[in-house]
């Protein structure tokens, strides 16, 4: 998999395997913007990005200058190292881990999953990431990919049928509750279907108008 900001950035090297993404029709629970305001009020206020994400922090900025036509201060660092600055910045993007254990925290009174607030100015789910291949190696090694794709959908049917198992493997490494890493679990999508394309687009639509990738990343490779 890479992220969908990655693709967008690079797309006359890639085409995008069919049926298959991270994505989320509603609350993904791992991708959160933590805050001590809501969102209407932070214009001018600090909001910490991580770096380990360019298509969440772009998501960020997406929804809160699009969406809440607010203009905040954008810093980049880690949410860790900044609890404890006197100057804590008025929100933080939080993901994966991190993400999952601040929710529960306290720390911050507001908790905005990122997902669930792109679906509801939008009506389409989002996509985080894609399984991309080179486009030469589509061109030269056909038989190849379609192997490789087939297996990938196998392995992910699999997967989806011990979620549970999973669930009691990964929840201590976290850590949280394994009922609640299920419920997790179970909230990731993980197909490309016709609404996610659109969805997808729509998001590289809002990156190319705002200058961040290149009109190539539009329309979709899809193989």
């Amino acid at each position: 998999f890479i992220s969908c900001y990655e693709y967008a950035v690079h797309s006359p090297d890639y085409k995008i395997l069919a049926e298959l993404s991270i994505s989320a029709s509603g609350p993904v629970g791992s991708v959160l913007l933590l805050s001590r305001y809501a969102p209407q009020e932070l214009s001018g206020k600090t909001v910490l990005l991580s770096s380990q994400s360019a298509t969440s922090a772009s998501l960020v900025r997406i929804i809160l200058e699009e969406f809440f036509q607010v203009t905040p201060c954008y810093e980049t660092g880690s949410l860790d190292a900044r609890l404890n600055d006197p100057a804590r910045p008025a929100a933080c993007l939080a993901i994966g881990d991190e993400a999952l254990r601040f929710a529960r925290s306290g720390v911050f009174p507001i908790v905005l999953d990122l997902a669930e607030l792109w679906q509801q100015h939008t009506g389409l789910p989002f996509v985080f990431a894609v399984w991309a291949v080179r486009e030469g190696f589509c061109q030269t090694a056909p038989a190849t990919v379609t192997a490789i794709h087939q297996e990938l959908l196998r392995c992910l049917h699999q997967g989806q049928a011990e979620l549970m198992t999973i669930s009691q493997l990964v929840a201590p490494r976290i850590p949280m509750d394994e009922d609640a890493c299920y419920r997790y679990l179970c909230g990731l999508e993980y197909d490309l279907d016709a609404k996610k394309q659109r969805a997808l687009a729509l998001f590289f639509e809002y990156l190319i108008r705002r200058d961040e990738v290149p009109p190539t990343a539009l329309p979709l490779k899809i193989c």
